[in-house]
Order: C-alpha cells, then structure tokens, then sequence
C-alpha cells in the first residue's frame, strides 16, 4: 500500500513530532485491515470450507476471523480517540497481522493457502527489517509444525523461504523508496511554510506601499488591490471585479499594453477622485497571457516635492542676493557714520541719521533673509508703541515731505507690547513666500 509506506520506525521524528500525513497513512491501511478481515470472516460464514478458507480448523478460523476484525475495529477507535503514541500502536497493528494471518494460515492448511502473501503488504508498510524478521520466524514456525506434527515433507519448506526472502526483499526495496519520499514530503512542507510566509509578507508590503497596487490576470480581473489603490481612485471596488470597474481609461491602456501597442507608463485622471495618476504595467511572468502589475503613482504628490525644491532654490537665492547686498550696504553704513563726524549744520546732521537708520533697516532685512534657513527662535521684547510711533510719523515726513501736523496719535496712555523688534513686516513676508514659517 503506497501511502503506507512512510511508516518506519528508522525513518519517524521524535514522539510527539509525527507529521500528520503518517497518521492519516495508518488509518487507511487500518481501513484495509478491516476490509480483509471482514472478507476473511463473511467468506467463512457464507460458504465454509468450499474456498480453502478453514479446510484444516474452521473453528480457529471463525474466532481467529472475528478477533481480526474487532481488533481492528478497536484499532480505528483509537486511531481516532487518541491520536499518540505512534510507534507503539505501529508496533501493535503489524504483530496483530503477523500473528492472526499465521494462524489463518495454519487453519486453511498452511502454506497451501495462499495466506502468507498477505503479510507483504503489511511489511511494505513498516519497513523495518524487524517485522520482516518477526513474519518470517512466524512463518518458518508454522511451516515446522505441519513437518514436526503432521509428518509432512521437508521439501515444503521452499515456499515458506521463498515468502521470507521476499519479506525482505520487500522491507528494503520499500524502505529507500520511503526514505526519498519522507525526505520529499518534509521539503515540500517547509517549502510550503517558506512560501506562506512569503505571501504574507508580500501582502503586507503591498498594503503598506505608498503607490497604488493592481494585480490583474489576463480575463482582466483585479485579483489583488491595496488600500491606496481605492484612495486614489475615491471609492472602492469588491475583489475580482474587472479592471473596467477602476477606469475604463485604464482597462483600455492595459489592453493595449499588452498587444504591445501601448506604453508601458501613462497619465490617467480618476474621474470619482479627480486625481491624476501615472500607471504604470509590469508583466509577472515571462508568458503574454500571465498577471500584470499595475503601479498607480499619484502624481500632485509629485507636484509637491517639486513645489518643494522650488521654494528651497528660491530660499538659496534669496540668501545669495542677501550677500551681495550686504556687500555695499556697509560702505553706506560706513560713509554715514565718517558724515556725522564732520561739523555740519541740524539739518544736515538731521539727514545723515535717516542715511543711518535706513541703512540699519537694511542691515536688520537682510540679516533676516540670511536667517530664513536657520528657523530661529522668536526673541520676543516689550515694545512702547507711543515712543516707537513718533519715530516712525518723523522718518515719514521727513522722507515724503509731509507735515508733521498731518497725522494725529489719539492715546490716553502709553501702550506697550510684547514683539520681536528685529522682525520686520519684510522679513515676514519673506518667510511666508518662502514656506518657512512654521
């Protein structure tokens, strides 16, 4: 029986580590057992001795029969009951067979009978030298008593010979064939865990990915789609509907990527979404009727990053301007302050500190672009808004040429405020154009 031959007990794992396959291989030569021996019985029972079955005792052939089959039967209840102890209930279903099968044999006339053939089948599935042993001095025994008790011929001993060697035979040809095919069945079990392990992982690769994922067969059904695939085309679709039921823009490119009439990458717009998207197809297997891959790549993320380096290249230059500008700046700084050192008139000393404050504004500007990179810390500090305003109402008269007594400070009392002095509306502004305010 082939599926019986994996029991060895050379060949089995530790107790306790038997692979179910070995398990469900001897429930099934049970199974046999059981069939045989109710044959052995019925046929007894039904036409007595006229088949051999019985000729010499039809009485020990009748019990031998009937505890055949209810050990059997005992043996598939706890087969069932108590799935343990694989060796020792191996060990109890070959000497059960070895034993009752002997003594069938020695009812139905001996080795006449035919019945030894029936112990290869049970030492095909136990493969060990053994059991072979134990059927051939079982054998070779009963043989004996028919020469030492009834007197028959030396010469019969040829057969039961014949039935040892091929126990043998049987035991070793069976037992290299089991080893391969254990050593087969362990491999396929781990390559079937590896390739479990391997799916789940690819599934959560797959979910996790930042790109929209497809896998669509050759009749066009989407076997496999992640999460991000249904953000991007705004709704979701059940498993193994048809690729027309994403976008029909889709299915069409897809088909006509695959008749090789098509590129490989191209820009769709998801109606439900409004998203534009860059699909991209990738064959999984060498054959044209195989799965494709299908990549959706949005591309305003896209957009994004490029706004991004837009704005960082600007902040660069802006930086860069800022110290070019700093450059002559200084020299007007400085030609103010050797200014007020020479002795001029009010009004002349009055101009060289407006040519001063507003090269210091500068200065505070670009020292502020310069700084847009760096994200400082704001500084704030009290400032009295009265005092601030004065100063500011008189730098823009005397630029513009606008009477003092045009503009009126209506204030009951002096306000103050908490503000970074050196930040300036200009500054920013800078930050805001440049994406840098947090």
């Amino acid at each position: 029986m082939a599926a019986s031959a994996m029991f060895s007990l050379s060949l089995l794992p530790q107790e306790g580590a038997v692979a179910d396959s070995f398990w469900v291989s001897l429930r099934y030569f049970n199974f046999y057992r059981i069939a045989v021996a109710a044959i052995f019985l019925l046929a007894a029972l039904i036409f007595g001795d006229a088949l051999s079955l019985g000729s010499h005792d039809m009485v020990a052939y009748i019990y031998s029969s009937g505890i055949y089959l209810t050990l059997a039967v005992v043996f598939h209840v706890v087969l069932r009951k108590v799935p343990a102890y694989f060796n020792l209930q191996l060990t109890l279903h070959v000497v059960t067979d070895v034993v009752l099968i002997v003594v069938l044999m020695y009812a139905s006339s001996g080795i006449r009978s035919g019945l030894g053939v029936m112990l290869l089948i049970s030492l095909a599935g136990t493969l060990t030298l053994f059991y072979a042993a134990l059927a051939s001095i079982a054998v070779l025994l009963e043989q004996s008593y028919w020469v030492l008790v009834q007197d028959s011929s030396t010469a019969n001993y040829v057969q039961p010979g014949l039935l040892s060697i091929g126990y043998f035979a049987t035991a070793l040809i069976t037992n290299r064939l089991a080893r391969r095919l254990i050593l087969n069945e362990r491999l396929a079990q781990q390559r079937g865990a590896d390739l479990a392990d391997q799916l789940r992982i690819n599934r959560l690769i797959i979910r996790d990915v930042q790109d929209g994922v497809l896998v669509v067969d050759a009749q066009g059904r989407v076997h496999l789609h992640n999460p991000r695939a249904a953000d991007l085309l705004g709704r979701l679709v059940p498993d193994l509907s048809r690729i027309e039921d994403f976008s029909e823009e889709l299915a069409q490119r897809l088909a006509a990527w695959r008749a090789s009439q098509g590129a490989s990458s191209v820009n769709v717009q998801f109606s439900e979404s409004g998203r534009l998207v860059r699909a991209r197809f990738v064959s999984v297997g060498a054959a044209s009727g195989s799965s494709s891959l299908v990549f959706l790549e949005d591309l305003s993320k896209l957009q994004e990053q490029a706004q991004q380096l837009k704005l960082a290249a600007l902040g660069r230059l802006t930086a860069n301007i800022a110290h070019e500008i700093r450059n002559p700046l200084s020299a007007i700084t400085h030609a103010g302050d050797l200014l007020q050192e020479e002795q001029r008139g009010p009004h002349k000393e009055r101009m060289v500190q407006i040519i001063r404050d507003n090269a210091r504004r500068l200065e505070r500007m670009v020292h502020d672009v310069i700084e847009l990179s760096r994200r400082d810390r704001v500084q704030p500090e009290t400032i009295r808004v009265r005092p601030y305003l004065l100063t500011f109402i008189e730098e823009v008269a005397q630029n513009d040429s606008i009477p003092s007594e045009s503009f009126l400070i209506d204030a009951a009392e002096d306000v103050t405020l908490e503000f970074d002095a050196e930040d300036s509306p200009e500054a920013c502004a800078s930050r805001c154009y440049a994406g840098q305010i947090e």
